[in-house]
């Protein structure tokens, strides 16, 4: 699934393309994924472009937005006549666009077109007021999320806050980090590079950390997150940025990803276990 810093580069690429483009008609192949009218956006301009944790927001000049969860393998990709030629990732579906999974097509003016694309068919694009917005479940209840850059539009994630909320944690730490209701934007790879970086055992339970290790992997965060941006995202999976090109980041991860391999920080190995369901890599050699 896309995490935060991969929402953000989609969200800071199709800010620079998307932005005072007209939507002149919409296809929806799919039409479970489309929720609401598309009268009410058809003949809208873009203004803006937000992202709260891992949903992202395009507003419109007409009192609208479209909000858009990619769930685990949406994609949003941007083409127009400048951008038409850079060579696309065969993740998109194929060679070009729109390809078979390209479910719903935003024709704009100046000759161009976002194509939304999803392997897995769990993703979705609504139509909401702008005053409804924070009425959605999976907004209202997002929790604070790690600032990057100086462009946050959701609620921070403060040392302070992540203190307290870490020292209520009855759950092991790794899974505590990915619940979106306490922390919002952190999904698995993200988790555990952060924990590798702060030297904690993902398994340990958040009340059982002290305040200098809860410091340590405040930092942490903000640092992964930051070199996560650095390298474009991860395309581990299905993620391809707004121009279709994949990222980097997997190329670069700590322990994410590398069960079997030798420690990056010394002689241990690097284990995989299951923690709440999801594949967790680390040392327990230095992972204390």
């Amino acid at each position: 699934m896309p995490e935060l810093p991969e929402i953000e580069t989609i969200k800071l690429a199709l800010r620079k393309h998307l932005i005072n483009h007209k939507i002149k008609s919409i296809e929806v192949k799919i039409p479970k994924m489309f929720i609401g009218e598309k009268d009410k956006v058809i003949g809208a301009k873009v203004t803006n472009l937000k992202r709260i944790g891992k949903g992202l927001i395009i507003e419109l000049n007409n009192n609208y937005l479209l909000v858009i969860h990619l769930k685990m393998t949406g994609q949003l990709v941007y083409r127009d006549d400048k951008t038409k030629n850079i060579k696309l990732s065969k993740k998109i579906g194929g060679d070009s666009l729109p390809s078979k999974y390209s479910h719903i097509i935003f024709y704009l003016d100046k000759n161009a077109t976002l194509f939304y694309n999803d392997l897995r068919q769990f993703g979705f694009i609504k139509i909401v007021k702008k005053d409804e917005l924070m009425k959605i479940p999976f907004f209202k209840e997002m929790g604070p999320e790690p600032k990057v850059g100086n462009d946050i539009f959701g609620k921070e994630l403060t040392l302070d806050y992540f203190k307290k909320v870490t020292k209520k944690g009855n759950l092991a730490i790794k899974v505590l980090l990915m619940d979106q209701r306490r922390i919002g934007g952190i999904g698995n790879i993200y988790a555990n590079d952060a924990l590798f970086k702060a030297n904690i055992d993902p398994r340990r339970k958040g009340k059982d950390l002290e305040d200098k290790e809860i410091k340590n992997l405040y930092n942490a965060i903000l640092y992964i997150i930051g070199k996560s941006m650095k390298y474009g995202g991860s395309s581990d999976e299905n993620f391809v940025n707004a121009l279709g090109q994949e990222g980097a980041y997997q190329d670069h991860s700590l322990v994410y990803g590398k069960k079997g391999q030798k420690c990056p920080r010394g002689d241990g190995t690097v284990e995989k276990i299951k923690l709440g369901g999801r594949g967790t890599y680390f040392c327990p050699k230095c992972q204390k």
